[in-house]
């Protein structure tokens, strides 16, 4: 270029007679760095953008590669250049897959069904990636690029995307790590991944530290139950809360101590909404069995759902004590209201026995009635 940063007879002068290609690179890095800094007249960029065209089909990778890592932010970068250079070998493609934004999604999806694992590799880790070409990098099944994609927050991910990937690789701490880490996740692929990590420490206890399966699993269990009503949020949605219900029911996790659980923090919809689920009766119906005065109407559905005796009465008086607390949601407010409702419902069982927290009074309660089930 010119001393003005004008594009120089000079410098196509020098493209055409000097082979070497780091004179070459050299060059190329000079006309395409006026181009992206805003420096040529139209008629000089006209001709940039034809001198690059040549040199996308230069034989000589260092030449291609310098071109591609010099345009790749380009705006108004014309397609046909980043489309070419996009569909090079992966040290050439990387730049423009990662940062041009002159690659449409149909591009992309081209790229990822015909090119490399590097080629996928650089496209999910673009700045923004549609759910569409999420789902797309999924369906590859290549665990390095589907790790890679659940790094990136810039990435949009659906739901049905997330239980792909988990469903394929949801042993794969590579890929299983990421997403745990992401900011925002479905409630319903949460639960999945802490069933997962809980399953795994389930194992290594057994396996590491000789400790016998069924305390093992009543640990995890614990674990796992506090953690999942420790995620539910007041602005979970209704139709949140009835998917993860129903996963937990389907796979044999919608437990009576989760439940509890549930109403000892003052979630009236989770526990109302499982009663359902597990009853298989409507919401509405649920409502107005729990508010039966008497009792009789929560015995009822808690049989219906092999709830025990101990339970039972436990959720009877939990639900008395909710309805007499002000859960007023501010922070803290949930553990708060967690604690008192806990003090007030081991102060009824006082004498039955003594405990200080929820696992040692669900546990009592469960273990004093194991096996017999709510009355008719």
């Amino acid at each position: 270029m010119s001393e003005n940063g004008s594009l120089s007879p000079a410098d196509v002068e020098r493209l055409l007679t000097d082979r070497s290609p780091e004179a070459r690179a050299q060059t190329v890095e000079k006309i395409a760095g006026g181009l992206a800094g805003h420096k040529f007249s139209e008629k000089e960029r006209a001709e940039a953008e034809q001198i690059f065209r040549l040199l996308v089909t230069d034989a000589e990778v260092l030449v291609r590669k310098t071109l591609a890592d010099t345009l790749k932010s380009l705006p108004e970068l014309p397609h046909d250049i980043a489309f070419s250079l996009a569909n090079d070998i992966s040290d050439v493609a990387a730049p423009m897959l990662s940062f041009s934004d002159a690659l449409s999604d149909e591009d992309l999806a081209e790229i990822i069904s015909s090119k490399s694992e590097e080629h996928q590799g650089a496209i999910a880790e673009r700045a923004k990636v549609s759910e569409v070409i999420s789902e797309k990098l999924a369906d590859t099944g290549n665990e390095n690029v589907v790790a890679k994609l659940m790094s990136n927050e810039g990435a949009q991910i659906s739901d049905k995307t997330f239980e792909k990937v988990l469903d394929k690789f949801g042993d794969s701490e590579k890929v299983n790590a990421p997403m745990a880490r992401r900011s925002a996740l479905p409630i319903t692929v949460t639960e999945r991944l802490v069933t997962l990590v809980s399953d795994k420490l389930r194992d290594h206890l057994v396996s590491h530290h000789d400790m016998s399966p069924t305390i093992a699993t009543d640990l995890i269990l614990q674990s796992r139950e506090k953690t999942m009503i420790g995620l539910l949020k007041d602005g979970t949605s209704e139709g949140e809360l009835v998917k993860l219900i129903d996963q937990l029911h389907r796979n044999g996790r919608l437990t009576p101590t989760i439940i509890l659980r549930a109403l000892c923090v003052g979630d009236i919809d989770f526990f109302e909404t499982a009663l359902s689920i597990g009853a298989d009766i409507s919401v509405s119906n649920v409502h107005m069995l729990v508010g039966d005065p008497g009792g009789e109407g929560l015995r009822q559905l808690c049989k219906k759902f092999n709830i025990s005796k101990g339970l039972v009465e436990m959720m009877r008086v939990t639900i008395g004590v909710v309805k007499e607390l002000d859960y007023d949601g501010d922070p803290g407010d949930r553990e708060r209201f967690r604690n008192q409702v806990i003090q007030r419902v081991l102060t009824h069982f006082e004498d039955r026995f003594d405990a200080e927290n929820v696992d040692y009074l669900i546990s009592k309660i469960s273990s004093a009635d194991s096996g017999e089930t709510a009355a008719a």
